[in-house]
């Protein structure tokens, strides 16, 4: 009964470091602002912060207790839809605080058409986590 105990309480406490240590790096690098500043929406930041922590909430209950629940396309879509718009968001954040646009822009000469580059990226992780998503085993590292 004790080393169950002390098993809680190891996995409890790594659980909160890493979900800290998350939560620190969005904060850092300034998702939650950046995209209330870009999208006009600074009144409903409150909505962002809380999405984020209740998202993360869930998926750390999701990840020990075994959830039953029927899955449609519908859900499917609107999980995968999520996934890539929180990676697209959290990619284009980190690589705006790098400044690795710009970067980009200049060694290769991209005068017009950003727009279409950062769209395309972010099509590219939308495709992906909705095969990843929808196909069973699309994805198997190491096979």
């Amino acid at each position: 009964m004790v080393g169950y105990l002390i098993s809680i309480l190891i996995g409890f406490s790594a659980g909160l470091i890493i979900s800290g240590a998350v939560f620190a790096f969005i904060t850092a690098i300034g998702v939650v602002p950046r995209l209330a500043q870009k999208t006009k929406t600074q009144a409903h930041i409150k909505w962002y912060e809380s999405s984020i922590a209740l998202g993360g909430l869930f998926g750390a209950v999701a990840g020990i207790v075994d959830m039953r629940i029927p899955i449609t396309g519908l859900i499917v879509a609107v999980i995968a839809i999520s996934i890539g718009i929180f990676y697209g968001v959290l990619a284009m954040s980190l690589a705006e605080v790098l400044n690795v646009i710009p970067i980009l822009t200049r060694r290769g000469r991209l005068q017009r058409g950003m727009f279409f580059f950062v769209l395309s990226i972010a099509l590219g992780k939308f495709c992906g986590a909705l095969l990843y998503a929808i196909i069973p085993g699309f994805y198997s590292p190491g096979g």
